[in-house]
């Protein structure tokens, strides 16, 4: 079974994607092997996403995969975007990030928002031709939170047709349908076929 490295701290995104990936690749965290984290300097999920793989891919000379993803709000012009994980400031929680997400929608009756993933797949910090792909999960912010599953701002997205938060989602439902799923599911497709 090859092995890659999962270029992300983030202990939520770990547990995802390890579940996701089991049976097709051997992975390991970056936090693992002590990958310094670079500053996301890009301007979208994409280039995000692929300064995190080629980071991670350079310091263990291993293929590596990343995600960037975030919630984009119609009422609020694509906020918090990029900035999704310090939304609230460096270093802020997710409760931080979704009461000021709860904050700046207090008068909006638009709810509409959209989780964004972008995943990247680099064979190395130099591949040419890194694949990438783009999904988005439509869904309602809630008023408040409801369920314990996820994180982020997985207890404020409504998903309708399910009748509940996707913090209220089991993990295999949600790994199913969720932005992260729909892209790791095209992601796996396009890399299956080119072994």
């Amino acid at each position: 079974m090859k092995k890659i490295i999962l270029a992300t701290g983030n202990p939520g995104k770990v547990r995802e994607l390890n579940a996701m990936l089991k049976g097709h690749y051997s992975v390991v965290s970056q936090k693992d092997l002590q990958v310094r984290e670079v500053p996301e300097t890009g301007s979208s999920f994409i280039e995000n996403a692929l300064i995190k793989a080629r980071n991670a891919s350079l310091q263990t000379k291993l293929p590596a995969l990343a995600d960037d993803s975030g919630l984009e709000v119609e009422a609020l012009n694509g906020e918090p975007g990029i900035y999704s994980a310090r939304y609230a400031g460096e270093g802020a929680t997710d409760e931080e990030n979704v009461a000021k997400l709860l904050l700046n929608m207090e008068h909006h009756n638009n709810r509409q928002a959209y989780f964004c993933c972008a995943m990247v797949f680099v064979r190395d910090a130099e591949d040419l031709n890194p694949i990438i792909v783009e999904r988005r999960w439509k869904g309602e912010l809630l008023r408040e939170p409801i369920g314990t599953n996820g994180f982020g701002y997985d207890p404020i997205f409504y998903l309708q047709d399910y009748s509940c938060s996707s913090a209220q989602l089991k993990p295999d439902v949600k790994n199913k349908i969720s932005h992260r799923g729909l892209a790791l599911n095209d992601l796996l497709g396009e890399l299956l076929s080119i072994e």
